[in-house]
């Protein structure tokens, strides 16, 4: 979903609330709410109260009561401090609400704020505070609130009608919210049925539009948190009085699924922490990256700029342009030492490559599709089905493998207006995209190439970055024994990288697991550009194959999607804003930017 630029704006006192819509839904999910919980609440007791054993990290085993004992509770029995932070738990590897009552033996962690698992949940569960505020003050139709992909704070979507949100409601917003904090409201969880959901959210057409889409076997959730009561998978913390300081960070407009042909939405960005000094350090943190904003440097320092004729792909000029051929050409010196084949590939191609590729059903309305000789083309937004294409072009052979295809080719990609954000977010852009076809036997070795690589590059550009395994998510492609080894490869070549990393359980892709690296610059900022993922997927819809040892034997290769800069555009954005956090205060002419690169990138020789 897409911010819209110059969304329109009104007084807070042209747009009375809409006091009809509150009492009717308000009342009426309450009370379905609190009914559907007491019929929930007295089934479990009749079931509930066998033993189970609840085993920590550390290997200690806990008792407790099937059906009763909560994450909770073992949180008092380990320390007070523990009970009194802990936001949220996981439980057999699902993330669980603190309150919620164990089914049967597990395996228990607990997280905190310091945790990725707390910080998400915490900004999460702000987001309904938010939405609650909102509703409250304004009637809106909520339609989605989740915590933002970057990691840090949250939003809420909603329909006002013809009312434009801007600064001069933030302070009405947060009062809203604030007064939740401090009504220490219980986040509660219930589960219902898609008939129960419908009637529930019968009043908000966004709502049930979600409910319709849901797989028939999903299992639906609603939480409730004073007087909202929201659609919403979870978890969340165990109260809104966690939630100490809290922040409207900015409105604009969005579309309803980020389709711009549907309902034009508001979207609220707010940021929280459980304390007022972590409040006071983010906005500093903030005002200090707007003195180093990219969009400012490169326009000020004659590197770069766009314009309203072709929005979403920039122009760079002649001092940009050596930067951006630099970045390129230090990745091509370190593919001809490590192994690849730089190759070129269209740009454009008959949709029948996207369909067999699976983007024509998954990825058409992100693309640029246009008939040639009444045939439909589209401009392409990656280069693994052109590399598909390549790879089967003529037979290969068990001898050619690990193939390391590395393509530098332009990408078109058709995001939506308001969602473009300088260099970081654009509709034209390359990537130093490549692809490794190899057998199931040589990925750990292919894996720790790459790893190899991202270290090398990022330990010259000076930032320091995390490792994430996603292993197999609850609906995947292929059998359960390719994923296991796969996901065993994967771990084997993180363990020998010698750099810590995490497990990120079920959150791979659906064609196979991956890693995650993020990276964090000067201004302790998170960003992800390096990309290594895992995929069984297209090489069979493309019906690749080798010959084994037996040559009358066919194999099928593993794909091994992989970039290092990511976007040539957003990592030079990222590379401007760091280096200048670093450098001297103010705006420099470009040669001192060159000088600051230098001492990083010394062999790629800026003059």
């Amino acid at each position: 979903m897409g911010d819209v630029p110059d969304a329109k704006s009104k007084p807070c006192h042209s747009h009375p609330k809409d006091d009809e819509y509150l009492s009717c839904v308000i009342p009426k999910r309450i009370a379905l709410f609190e009914s559907i919980k007491s019929q929930q609440i007295s089934h479990r007791r009749s079931i509930s109260g066998d033993p189970i054993k609840i085993t920590l990290p550390d290997g200690t085993v806990k008792e407790g009561k099937k059906w009763e004992t909560t994450p909770f509770d073992i949180a008092k029995e380990i320390s007070k401090g523990l009970a009194s932070n802990a936001l949220i738990s996981q439980v057999n590897g699902v993330l669980w609400d603190m309150s919620r009552a164990l089914e049967g033996d597990c395996g228990l962690k607990l997280f905190t704020f310091d945790s990725d698992e707390g910080r998400d949940t915490f900004w999460h569960s702000s987001a309904h505070i938010l939405g609650q505020a909102l509703e409250m003050e304004y009637g809106c139709k909520l339609c989605i609130g989740p915590c933002t992909t970057r990691g840090e704070g949250f939003y809420y979507d909603a329909f006002y009608g013809e009312l434009g949100l801007n600064e001069d409601h933030f302070k009405q917003i947060e009062s809203g919210a604030l007064k939740a904090v401090g009504e220490k409201q219980p986040f509660e969880r219930i589960e219902v049925s898609r008939n129960q959901a419908l009637e529930m959210f019968s009043e908000n057409s966004f709502k049930i539009e979600i409910i319709n889409d849901l797989p028939e076997d999903k299992t639906i959730t609603v939480y409730r948190c004073g007087p909202l009561v929201d659609l919403c998978r979870g978890p969340h913390i165990p109260n809104t009085s966690f939630v100490k300081a809290f922040a409207c960070l900015k409105a604009s407009s969005a579309y309803w699924r980020g389709n711009r042909d549907r309902e034009s939405l508001q979207r609220v960005y707010g940021i929280s922490y459980p304390d007022s000094k972590r409040l006071k350090e983010y906005i500093a943190r903030i005002e200090e990256a707007k003195k180093y904003d990219h969009r400012l440097l490169g326009v000020k320092q004659e590197l770069f700029f766009c314009h309203p004729l072709s929005p979403g792909s920039w122009f760079f000029l002649p001092h940009g342009g050596r930067i951006y051929n630099k970045l390129m050409e230090f990745i091509k010196a370190q593919y001809r030492e490590r192994g690849y084949h730089e190759v070129f590939s269209p740009t454009m191609y008959n949709m029948q490559l996207w369909e067999t590729s699976g983007h024509a059903a998954n990825y058409k309305e992100n693309m640029f599709v246009f008939e040639v000789e009444k045939q439909e083309f589209g401009l392409k937004p990656m280069n693994c089905p052109g590399h598909c294409l390549m790879f089967e072009h003529r037979v290969r052979s068990y001898r050619e493998l690990p193939l390391r295809l590395a393509d530098f080719g332009v990408l078109h990609r058709n995001e939506a207006s308001g969602a473009l954000t300088g260099l970081t977010r654009v509709r034209r852009f390359q990537q130093d995209d490549a692809h490794i076809f190899c057998r199931e036997s040589q990925i750990k070795d292919e894996v720790m190439g790459v790893l190899d690589f991202i270290n090398y590059a990022y330990n010259i550009f000076g930032f320091t970055y995390e490792l994430k395994l996603s292993t197999r998510p609850e609906k995947y492609l292929g059998d359960l024994e390719t994923w296991e080894k796969a996901e065993a490869a994967l771990t084997e070549a993180l363990n020998q990288s010698g750099k810590p990393w995490e497990i990120n359980e079920g959150d791979g892709a659906f064609y196979g697991p991956k890693i995650d690296i993020s990276v964090s610059d000067a201004l302790n900022r998170k960003f992800q550009c390096a990309t290594l993922q895992l995929d069984f997927q297209l090489p069979s819809r493309f019906d690749l194959s080798y010959s084994a040892e037996d040559e009358a034997k066919r194999e099928r290769p593993v794909m091994i999607h992989r970039a290092i800069l990511g976007s040539v555009e957003r990592m030079f954005a990222i590379l401007l804003e760091h280096y200048k956090g670093n450098g001297p205060s103010g705006l420099v002419h470009v040669k001192q930017l060159f000088a600051l690169c230098q001492r990083n990138l010394s062999h790629m020789h800026f003059r």
